[in-house]
Order: structure tokens, then sequence, then C-alpha cells
């Protein structure tokens, strides 16, 4: 994926393996000319995976209200149309008495069910959040055909090694995290709920219960996950899942089922019509969500050790028998105490100098008002600032003083002046110099030349003076970053 400041010009029409994207995109564009606006760009999306037509004002609104997960094909979505497609001919078997008493109608139905999800998989691009779920959807539905549990802790792990083994490197992603995080805690509380035989008030009360309870649980969950990811916890992301959630099971993906069945009798307008009705709903909610005060809560980018001791407490709850699994709550303290104390750099420098952040009381000052704008972007919200780059370079004045760490020369003409520390611990060019810094300049020099070396540089106080950290040292040698490998 990229971007082009000029039009892209199609040299030849798409052939071979392209026969299914050409499909894709067709469905995307039919969809949206019977469903008009952004009401249209959503059920292409949750359709087809292609969110191209979505606005900006629309993607944001999500995110803040917590229910951007409502837009990539993932577990919801794929759990839903196995679980409709399932319901519906468990249902139809059992109506025709003489199918339903002769074959395997609960058997038969998570076969077709499976076929169902893996042409989803197919018509949704395949993405890697898909191909996460289609793996648990058809765990469970091969469990049913096993005339085993479905939904257990036993079967998501092996959900868990099957998707690892297609994909070793989604453990360090946000959507296999979130997505294991919400199906364990998930499976947990209701097994325990039904293990308990804990009442969940009269019938006509128990699905509202249900749903309630997914969503917190769910919620509570990923939330921490997603807040160390994306710097960002959406205060009221349990409301708007609540209005919203339901909404998906109950008319918008049975509707998107229907759509697709009809589609071949040009009668798709009729599903697609109610399918708009719950999205424009689930839209609402989320821009009037999103609008509420304190929607958004920035945090700041936990340390390396906050996750992992979280992913442990939690297990240690859910895994260990008895009055011994309150030991997890210990991990997980301490996760919280590590994260609270987490230090922040306390000067940023970008891998090729254009880029200076440095902290001060207000937060973070940058150097330049324009300009590696997604950089400056990720240091900020790692900060937890809800500041922008100009309101970040406002405060560059006052990180300049007297008494400040670092020095910063910028352009030619100032690197061929006489190289002077003037106090400072470390002195940045934007160029390299036109002879090497003098012997015992008495501080740091950090040029072009070294960041090629080193990478992107975070400067932490430390007892002994300012620790340097290159991105480097993070990453490894990569063929792409390393010059000698590239020859």
């Amino acid at each position: 994926m990229g971007y082009t400041r000029t039009p892209v010009l199609a040299i030849a029409p798409a052939q071979g393996a392209q026969r299914l994207f050409r499909a894709r995109m067709a469905l995307s564009a039919h969809v949206q000319a019977r469903l008009a606006g952004q009401e249209g760009a959503f059920a292409a999306a949750i359709m087809t995976g292609d969110r191209s037509g979505l606005d900006q004002d629309t993607l944001a609104a999500m995110r803040v209200s917590n229910l951007a997960h409502l837009l990539a094909i993932s577990g919801l979505h794929m759990g839903l149309l196995a679980g409709f497609v399932f319901a519906a001919f468990r249902l139809g078997f059992a109506a025709i008495p003489g199918l339903g008493l002769r074959l395997p109608g609960k058997k038969i139905s998570a076969v077709l069910a499976l076929a169902a999800a893996a042409a989803y998989l197919g018509l949704s691009g395949g993405n890697v959040a898909t191909e996460r779920a289609f793996v648990m959807v058809a765990v469970m539905l091969v469990a049913v055909m096993l005339d085993r549990r479905a939904l257990s802790l036993r079967a998501v792990a092996v959900a868990a090694i099957i998707v690892l083994c297609l994909r070793p490197e989604a453990l360090m992603g946000p959507g296999f995290q979130m997505s294991f995080a919400a199906t364990v805690a998930l499976v947990a509380v209701f097994g325990w709920l039904r293990d308990a035989q804990v009442a969940l008030g009269p019938r006509w009360l128990r699905p509202a219960l249900t749903v309630v309870i997914s969503s917190a649980v769910a919620g509570a969950a990923t939330a921490p996950v997603g807040a160390a990811h994306f710097n960002q916890f959406a205060q009221y992301g349990l409301i708007a899942n609540l209005a919203s959630v339901p909404l998906m099971g109950v008319l918008v993906m049975p509707s998107a089922v229907l759509a697709a069945c009809l589609l071949p009798l040009g009668l798709d307008w009729i599903a697609l019509w109610a399918m708009g009705l719950g999205l424009r709903w689930i839209l609402a909610v989320s821009a009037w969500v999103a609008d509420l005060d304190g929607a958004r809560v920035l945090v700041s980018a936990p340390g390396p050790v906050v996750l992992p001791l979280l992913a442990i407490g939690a297990l240690l709850i859910v895994l260990w028998r008895g009055d011994g699994r309150a030991v997890g709550v210990i991990p997980m303290g301490l996760a919280v105490w590590f994260w609270t104390g987490t230090a922040r750099p306390v000067i940023l420098i970008s891998e090729t100098a254009s880029l200076v952040g440095v902290m001060t009381d207000q937060g973070r000052a940058l150097n330049k008002p324009r300009g590696g704008g997604f950089v400056a972007q990720n240091w900020l919200e790692n900060d937890g600032d809800a500041a922008d780059q100009e309101t970040a370079f406002a405060r560059w004045p006052g990180a300049m003083s007297d008494e400040s760490a670092i020095r910063l020369i910028e352009g030619k003409a100032a690197a061929r002046h006489a190289l002077k520390c003037e106090g400072a611990k470390v002195l940045v060019m934007t160029t390299d110099p036109e002879t090497a810094p003098p012997a015992g300049l008495g501080c740091d020099v950090i040029t072009p030349a070294t960041l090629r070396a080193t990478g992107a540089l975070a400067l932490y106080d430390s007892e002994t003076g300012l620790r340097i950290i290159g991105a480097r040292e993070i990453t490894g040698e990569r063929i792409w970053n390393s010059p000698h490998l590239r020859q």
C-alpha cells in the first residue's frame, strides 16, 4: 500500500489472479450505487473489505467511539455471518420433519456455515484479521461436526496455534492480541456463568443482559491492549457498542447475507435498504458519542514489559483452578505500576535529523511546524499528547533556553561555522559538517551520517547523563537498513 502525488495510470487491464479482486470491486461499486453516502461505503466495507468510500470524519468518529472494529471484517462479522447461516439451516431442517429426523441437521448446518464463511473470506480480500476470524470460526464449526464443545478455551487455543503457524508475526500485532483477549475473556466469563448456574433474569431479559455482559467483558479485555497500541481510550465505548452491536447481529449482517442471495435475482436492493437503516443508526451513534466531552482519553505508550505482564496475570486468573488464581492480580498490578512510571524520551531525533522533539513542561516541542508529519504524529501520540504539529512547534522557543540539553544547527551555511557545544550535552546538525568535529568538543555530535548508522535516536535522562538508544538497537540489522548487507 502507498500513495502518489500524481494520478495512477493503468497501462494494462488486470489479468489472472485479479479476477477475484475485480469481482470484489464490482460488488463494492454496486453496493455503493444502491446505498448512497456513508451508509453505502460502510456496507461495502463490511461486505467486500473495501473501505475507500469512507471519509476521514466517519473514520475518526468510529475510532473515538470505539466502533472502528465494526469496519474491519474480523471475528464479529465472521461469527455473525456463520452463526446466522448455521441457525437458518438448523431452523430449516427442523421445519421439515422428513429431513430433520433422517439427517444430522446440526452437522450439515455446520458444514454449510463453514462454506459460507470460506466464501466470505474470499470475498473480503482475505486480510490478516479476516483469516484469523475464519480460523476461529472454522475451529468452532469443526468442533460441532465432531460432537465436541464449540466454545471452550481448548478451541480458542487450537485457533491461536493455527493462526500463529500461518502468520507467526501476528503475535505482535494489535489485531491478534485484541481478538484473542476478547475471545478468551468471553469464553471464560460465560463458562463461569454456566458452571455456577448464574441466572440472568427472566427469559425475555436474557438476550439484553447477554449483550451487556459481552460488550463489557470484551471492552475490558481489549481496552489495555488498544490503549497500549493506539495511545487512546474510548471512555464511552461501552455505550456506543451497546447501542450498535445488537443491531449488527439482528439486522445488518442478516441483511448482508440476504442481499448476497438476492443479488442474482436483482432484488438485493430490498435487503440493502434494510441494511442501510441499521448502518445509518450506527453512524449516528458513533458521531454522537464522539462529540461527547471526554470521549477520547490519550495515554502515553507503555514500556515493553507492560503487556506481557498483563497477559500473564489475566491468563493466571482465567486458567488457574481454585483460589490460587488470585495470584494473577500481582503481575497485573505490576503492569499498571510500570505503565504509570514509564519514562518518555527527553529528546527524539528523526532518522534524517530533519525533525527534533524536546520534552518540556508543556509537552513535547518540535522544531518544525510542517514536514515529517507522520513521525511527529507518532511522537505526540506516544507521549499521550493531543497537540498537533503546529501547536508543538509553538513550544519550541521555550525548549531552546540557555539551560537546554540540546543545541540544533540547521542548514548548510550554519554547518560551515566552528562547532561549539555552548553548554549543551547534545549537538544536532541537520546536514553533515564539511570537516570532522574536533576532539574534546564536550558534547555528543549527531549528524545525518551518524543517523545512517544508528537510525532514529531517543535520549533518556539517567543518573550518569543522557542515555542514547538508536532504532537499530531495537530492530536489529535488516537488508533494507544496513548498507553493508545490501552490498
